[in-house]
């Protein structure tokens, strides 16, 4: 049974998993944003999604470039949840692993250390 939620609500969530992440890896965050979105258009089921290059990634090339975006999927997430302390650890869990791929961590990876 999916767990309801406001979306206010849901958003700090959100807010508390960002300040989860040690203050020297968010201060390394660069040009990305968080977005919460009900759902991924192509994949309803998806929880997040990290869209852009990974700092790994660029060069000296890279710039002018418009934000990474991670998205974090809301509806997704309430679905598979059966209380509120199941979603704050999901979206936590969801947010970790989406920062983790603007670092070029792959999902392999994650999944070795738990955050898959």
């Amino acid at each position: 049974m999916a767990v309801e939620m406001t979306r206010r609500r849901f958003d700090e969530l959100v807010a508390d998993a960002l300040d989860l992440i040690p203050p020297a890896f968010a201060s390394a965050m660069d040009n990305v944003v968080v977005l919460v979105e009900d759902r991924d258009p192509e994949d309803p089921t998806l929880l997040g999604l990290y869209h852009g290059i990974a700092l790994t990634e660029r060069t000296s090339m890279y710039g002018g470039e418009l934000p990474d975006r991670i998205f974090i999927y809301r509806d997704a997430i309430l679905d598979i949840c059966d209380s509120e302390e199941d979603v704050v650890e999901e979206v936590a869990v969801t947010v970790v692993h989406e920062i983790a791929h603007h670092f070029g961590v792959d999902d392999d990876r994650l999944h070795e250390l738990g955050w898959g």
